[in-house]
């Protein structure tokens, strides 16, 4: 019985980025600081102690921090009622697909005929609600480097492809959608005006590619006017 038990647990994907002090972060956004708050030492009123065990940490950093996802507010003036809790969790806690894009080279465009090309080779559709992951493998080839921030980025027109598509959102393993400077502020725009959203950073996404469907869930706090949240990203294969 205990074994048949075991047998049936979900498998669960993390993938999120660990945030920690002076980690990277997009252009002129917010650098990540962590700092001990409050010891156990300080608390128990222990004087001198040789070592010191934090009892809690003060975090500083900005809402589009490591892994995490956009409100729609983020992606224009126009949208800035729609912030992040006021958005419908539904959009977080979806089913999800993961595109191989692995062949994408430094700051190259993700066609619409790109993302066809990689739904049919793995057998898998996209489906209204869905979120769609794009696996590039960005990450484990550039994070940390100096091309950490020159990778693949989505098209205008293969955003729009997208939004077209019904999506609750879509992900990408680098800290922009688009190409900053060619696409990243027109990708944003899209998201805004076609209702959908999108997440950064993300890691893990080559152990996605050619299993299919899985849960895939990315809550963000409910920060009051958030305009994105940190996110624990997992995808769950039951």
């Amino acid at each position: 019985m205990e074994k048949n038990q075991k047998e049936k647990l979900p498998e669960i994907i993390d993938l999120s980025q660990e945030i920690f002090s002076g980690m990277p972060v997009y252009k002129k956004l917010p650098q990540v600081r962590i700092k001990t708050h409050a010891t156990h030492e300080e608390w128990e009123g222990i004087k001198n102690p040789k070592t010191v065990s934090p009892s809690v940490l003060k975090l500083e950093m900005g809402e589009h921090t490591g892994t995490h996802v956009d409100a729609l507010s983020h992606m224009g003036r126009k949208y800035r009622a729609q912030s992040i809790e006021t958005m419908p969790l539904s959009m977080f806690y979806t089913e999800g697909i993961c595109l191989d894009l692995s062949h994408k080279g430094l700051e190259e465009f993700m066609e619409p005929g790109d993302l066809e090309a990689a739904c049919a080779k793995d057998a898998v559709k996209i489906k209204s609600g869905d979120t769609v992951l794009l696996h590039t493998d960005h990450y484990r080839r550039a994070y940390g480097s100096a091309n950490w921030s020159k990778g693949p980025g989505l098209s205008i027109a293969a955003a729009r492809w997208l939004g077209e598509q019904k999506v609750a959102a879509f992900g990408v393993e680098t800290m922009a959608p688009g190409i900053p400077g060619r696409s990243n502020k027109e990708v944003h725009r899209i998201c805004g005006e076609l209702g959908f959203t999108h997440y950064e950073n993300m890691i893990n996404l080559e152990q996605l590619v050619g299993r299919g469907r899985f849960r895939f869930i990315g809550l963000p706090l409910r920060i009051r006017g958030g305009t994105g949240s940190p996110v624990r990203a997992i995808a769950v294969f039951e």
